[in-house]
């Protein structure tokens, strides 16, 4: 599930979402095609970054089982992607329950003291509120 994910080093993020909006395409840093996408399970919602063929292939409203995949800082913002080991493919279309709060990219994060290797929420950005506390955090999450 979206809410459960967790910033990681590792290819290791397997679910299931609906695209709900997508970015225009555009070329990256090293040339490459990119474009932003919005997705959402019954849990939450996610930025999705498409790139090269990806970018054509996918639309809103299609239905994505992501394999292997890794949610992590990209140019300073958390995004999920397949990158280099996962797998993107499209198994349905305009059928499914999803929430788009909270979204999983807005959560701030910080590394557990006691094991850096584990990142907690510790805020996060309601667009509904100005107020952003770890108590409202752990409502949501």
């Amino acid at each position: 599930m979206i809410k459960d994910l967790r910033p990681t080093a590792f290819n290791n993020i397997h679910t299931v979402f609906i695209i709900l909006e997508k970015g225009p395409t555009v070329r990256g840093e090293n040339g490459s095609l990119l474009s932003l996408c919005l997705v959402a399970d019954q849990s939450a919602s996610v930025h999705l970054q498409l790139w090269g063929s990806e970018c054509d292939f996918f639309q809103p409203g299609d239905i994505v089982r992501i394999s292997r995949g890794i949610f992590s800082s990209y140019s300073g913002n958390m995004i999920l992607r397949a990158g280099r080991k996962g797998k993107l493919e499209k198994i349905g279309e305009f059928t499914m329950v999803f929430s788009e709060f909270p979204n999983m990219s807005k959560v701030q994060w910080a590394q557990e003291p006691s094991n850096p290797a584990v990142w907690i929420p510790i805020g996060l950005h309601n667009p509904h509120s100005s107020i952003t506390t770890q108590n409202n955090i752990q409502k949501v999450l």
